[in-house]
Order: structure tokens, then sequence, then C-alpha cells
């Protein structure tokens, strides 16, 4: 394992708190600690450290996103990982967060939001974010920690 020269902020948005019990034949019976321990275990093989974050409120994702910037109490992040769930087709207020860190992003939704709702097919965060994974399940934030490692990289 390297030793870690990076960090990533992974982001969760509301009711991710719920996965494992929310509509499984949406997101499957895995937990939002499942989610966290395939950061985590992707970000060491890489040597990157992982912060992870959920609220069900927008101004904590918005914090969150602000405080890769890093402060005296806080170190900042590399590179970050969010899956804003059903903010993503509702919050200008983190889409305009994300566009202003200057880091590098990937937007995570596990299932197929193309395929679901009309409504869940725009997305607020798509626009601002260098990578958008959908429709992988919890495979796609290994992608998404990947893919960050490899952008951090060059």
């Amino acid at each position: 394992m390297p030793a870690e020269t990076g960090r990533l902020l992974i982001i969760n948005g509301p009711n991710l708190n719920l996965l494992g019990t929310r509509e499984p034949e949406v997101y499957g019976t895995a937990t939002l600690a499942d989610v966290e321990e395939i950061c985590r275990t992707a970000a060491s093989a890489h040597g990157l450290a992982v912060e992870v974050v959920q609220s069900n409120h927008e101004g904590e994702l918005v914090d969150a996103v602000q405080s890769v910037r890093g402060s005296a109490e806080r170190p900042g992040a590399d590179g970050i990982v969010i899956n804003p769930a059903a903010y993503t087709h509702t919050s200008v207020a983190l889409r305009d967060a994300l566009g202003a860190v200057a880091r590098p992003a990937v937007e995570v939704h596990i299932s197929n939001v193309h395929a679901r709702e009309e409504f869940r097919r725009h997305s607020y965060i798509s626009p601002v974010v260098d990578a958008v994974i959908a429709g992988a399940g919890l495979t796609g934030y290994r992608l998404a920690v990947d893919l960050l490692a490899e952008r951090l990289q060059d």
C-alpha cells in the first residue's frame, strides 16, 4: 500500500443514509458503510486518504464542498466524489459550490437516472464536474475514485 499522498472527499446526499433498506430493488441491499469501505479501499490502493460526508441538508453539503479548500483547522482535499442524490435535480447552490472550488469532481449515481422518471434526467451538477457515472451500482464509486486518482497523477 503506497503512502498517502492526497485526499479525496466523498459526499453523499439525502436519503443515502438509508441504503440497504430504501428501495432495494433500485439501490440494492448494500449500506452506506459498504460505500465508504469501497471508497477507502480504492483510495488506499492509490495512496489517497478519504473523508466521507453524508447529509440530508443542502447547506451542509455546500459547506462540505467548500471545505476542500482547507483551513487552519481542517486540511483540504484534492478531488471530490459526489452523489448529490435528489439535489442533483434541484440544487443550484450545490452546483455553484462545485464550480467555485476548482477541484476535479466526479458525479456518481447508483441507479441509471436516465432510465428512471423524466425529472431525474436533468442534472444541475453534471456541467461542473469532470465525469458522471450512473447505473454502475456501488462499483461507480470505485470507478470514480480510480478516475480521480488517475487525473491527480497527471
